[in-house]
This record gives C-alpha cells, structure tokens and sequence, in this order.
C-alpha cells in the first residue's frame, strides 16, 4: 500500500513537472509576442501553482487517513491486548482456585508436596501476569511507534510537496525573468535595426 502511495505521488509530481515543461517549451518556441507570451507564461504560472495546491491537499488528505487509520489500528490492538490480559487473569485466578482447593484436600498426607505446588503455581502465575503485561507493554510500544512513523510520514510529505511547489515557483519566475529580458534584447535589437534604417 506505501508503495502505491509513493508511485502516485511520483507519477503526479512527474505529470506536473513535465506538463510545465511541455507547456514552456511551447510557449518559448511559439511565434507570439512578448506580451502574448508574457500572458501566457503568467497563466502557466497560475495553473502550476494551483495544481501545486491541489497535490498538496491530496497529501493532507492521505496523511490524515494514515493518522486515522494508525489510531484506529493501535485502539484495536490495544483492546485485543486488554481482552487477552483479562481472559489470562481470570483463568490464572481459576487454575490457582483449584489447585488451592487440591491442596485443602490433601494436606493431611501430603503437606509439604502441597505447599511446593502452591508456590509453583504462584509462581507461574507470577510469570504468566508478567508476561501479560510485558506483550501489553510491547503492544504499547509498537503502536506509539506506528503512530510516530505516520507522523513522520505526514511531515514529509508536507515538506516534500511544500518543496516542490518552492521551485516550481522558482523555476516559473526565472523562465520569466528570461523570457522578459530575451524579449527586451530583441525590442532593443528592432530598435537597433529600425535606427539603422532610417
């Protein structure tokens, strides 16, 4: 599923980027004039920047639907966890019960064997709770860090998309500072020619 989510970003960053390619180099390459030209630079710029907005929606959107669904995964977990203690406690409770009363019965002939079975059966209780709480601790411990993974990840693609949408920013506004100053050299080139003519 990650995988499928990095490919979608990559094809739509890539579809971005090579759309605002394809549309430059037409609009260098077409005979129009500097102010057309310019015109058209400023609506490719617009149409960048807003399907640059538009993705990093998209990303918000995906990053609080990992969010949504790290939480409700741990709140899963966590309950499962919490049956699993509980249904361990109450069968801990009832194998202790019964062994105590075993040991009742028996104390008369068999005293000291009983009291060696009592404490190895709280003993095993012991360590079955301690168990218990040990998986509980470690089911903790991997949901807070599912959490913080998706956190992480969420950032990141912010970053990443606020980066992209930087320069292509940066990248329109240097075409455009080109653009103008190659067309202010041929204006000044005209005059040149015109001067020369007359």
């Amino acid at each position: 599923m990650a995988d499928n989510q990095i490919n979608t970003k990559d094809f739509i960053i890539g579809t971005l980027v090579g759309s605002f390619v394809g549309a430059a180099t037409a609009l260098l390459l077409a005979p129009k004039s500097g102010k057309e030209l310019r015109g058209d630079l400023n609506d490719g710029a617009i149409q960048v920047k807003n399907r640059a907005t538009e993705l990093a929606g998209t990303a918000q959107e995906k990053g609080v639907e990992l969010k949504d669904k790290a939480y409700s995964t741990t709140s899963d977990l966590t309950k499962k966890a919490v049956d699993a203690t509980s249904d361990l406690s109450k069968t801990v409770a009832n194998k202790s019960q019964e062994l105590t009363e075993n040991v009742k019965k028996k104390t008369v002939d068999l005293r000291g064997a009983v009291e060696d079975k009592l404490n190895d059966a709280q003993d095993k209780a012991e360590d079955l709770k301690d168990a218990a709480e040990d998986k509980l601790d470690d089911t903790k411990n991997k949901a807070s860090d599912l959490k913080d993974e998706v956190s992480d990840k969420i950032e990141d693609v912010k970053k990443e998309a606020a980066d992209k949408k930087a320069e292509t920013e940066e990248t329109v506004s240097k075409k455009a500072a080109e653009v103008k100053k190659e067309t202010k050299q041929a204006a000044n080139e005209v005059k040149k020619e015109a001067n020369k003519k007359s």
